[in-house]
């Protein structure tokens, strides 16, 4: 999320009520989450598990909840009791809000918008497109030439990311956007949500299949294949010309490799190299794990054996 009027470091403080570390007249030019910090962006950290990563990422300006730490030369620290809040606040404050508020998008020649559509603010739709009946297409969505959007799809919906309090969770505001790039489809029912504060990707040629879910800030590459009902959560990176069969699961911030193909019910609990094929749960090299699919199908026999 990029501030349309950059402020330094000491007047974000005071929209806050936070104490300034290091650099007060650094300026801050955007507000991101940990996952899509750049130079110039101000990110929040409230576990010590977190504050290294946090400090010394592209960040230059952190907001934490200890004034005890380090703080990187030239960096601004801004310290408060409750980071995650106050990171609501600011985005809140300089965020301009979603609207639906019926206005024309920017619709290229050629495009197909089914009366049924339903479609925000600040839309941006290409050449050649055809958007099916009943496509919900959220605020500051930006939509390549020649893509196709069947029936019930929703592009941009809000990140499903929380802060667990006591008694129930605190929303993070979502404030971010989709990019999907030229000659992508997109199946009926599927879900992509928007980034939390920058953008989700689907690159350009990649097909996805009928209810799938995309997750928050999750880039995937180009020419990839992505079929029913897979599921891959938020800040992950999908490589270029990747395979997702049926029903493969992607938890947050994996990172699976380019040319790498899933067979379907597979779970993914950790990076995957590309150019391999991998099976199971969790997802291993495919022939290794059938080898131990069929050792464990001989598991009775053995049992039975060795008991005499």
């Amino acid at each position: 999320m990029e501030l349309k009027e950059p402020l330094d470091a000491a007047a974000v403080a005071e929209l806050i009520h936070a104490r300034v570390l290091g650099n007060a007249r650094r300026m801050v030019t955007g507000i991101n989450e940990i996952n899509r910090v750049r130079e110039g962006d101000l990110v929040f950290v409230d576990h010590p598990k977190y504050y290294n990563k946090a400090l010394h990422s592209a960040a230059t300006t952190i907001l934490i909840d200890h004034g005890g730490v380090e703080v990187p030369e030239g960096k601004a620290v801004l310290v408060c009791t409750d980071p995650c809040h106050a990171y609501n606040t600011l985005v809140r404050h300089f965020m301009t809000p979603a609207a639906w508020t019926g206005e024309l998008p920017n619709i290229g020649a050629d495009t197909v918008v089914h009366s049924s559509v339903v479609v925000g603010t600040n839309v941006v739709i290409g050449n050649g497109c055809t958007i099916m009946p009943g496509v919900v297409i959220y605020p500051n969505t930006t939509i390549g030439d020649r893509v196709t959007i069947h029936a019930n799809a929703v592009i941009g919906a809000d990140a499903f990311y929380y802060k667990k309090r006591a008694g129930g969770y605190e929303k993070m505001i979502t404030a971010g956007s989709v990019v999907i790039g030229d000659d992508v489809e997109i199946g009926a029912q599927t879900t992509i949500d928007r980034g939390v504060s920058a953008d989700t990707r689907i690159g350009a040629g990649t097909k996805i299949d009928n209810h799938v879910q995309v997750g928050h800030d999750t880039i995937i590459g180009r020419n990839c294949l992505i079929a029913s009902q897979a599921g891959i959560s938020g800040a992950c990176i999908i490589g270029d010309n990747v395979t997702l069969w049926g029903q493969v699961g992607v938890p947050s911030k994996i990172t699976i490799g380019e040319g790498a193909t899933v067979l379907g019910q597979s779970g993914v609990l950790s990076n995957l190299e590309g150019g391999k094929t991998y099976f199971g749960s969790p997802a291993g090299e495919w022939k290794q794990k059938m080898r131990e699919t069929a050792s464990l199908a001989r598991l009775p026999e053995l049992v039975k054996a060795w008991k005499g």
